[in-house]
């Protein structure tokens, strides 16, 4: 009987470290992606920073350069690139 009230403590334990706050960083990821515009610098998860020009259901398109434009997924979005820009630089196109 002890065992097994153990291994709840250990699950309720492994739950509140990696599963709640991995759950929320999704769910704030997927906020971030419903709450894009264009116009708004973004950063993909491959570093890739651009301004969206385009936004269609699942692809967006970026302004990389002055000419040069590049199709990616919107689920390819990084918040956590985004943010850090926002909050340390903020570069012209």
């Amino acid at each position: 009987m002890s065992i097994i009230i153990l291994y709840v403590i250990l699950f309720g334990i492994m739950y509140v470290f990696f599963i709640l706050p991995k759950s929320k960083q999704q769910k704030a990821q997927n906020k971030f992606i419903t709450e894009i515009k264009k116009g708004d610098q973004v950063v993909t998860q491959s570093g890739i920073i651009g301004r969206i020009t385009k936004i269609d259901e699942l692809v967006v398109e970026l302004q990389i350069d002055s000419k040069t434009f590049i199709k990616v997924l919107k689920s390819m979005i990084s918040k956590e690139g985004s943010d850090a820009l926002k909050d340390k630089y903020f570069l012209e196109l």
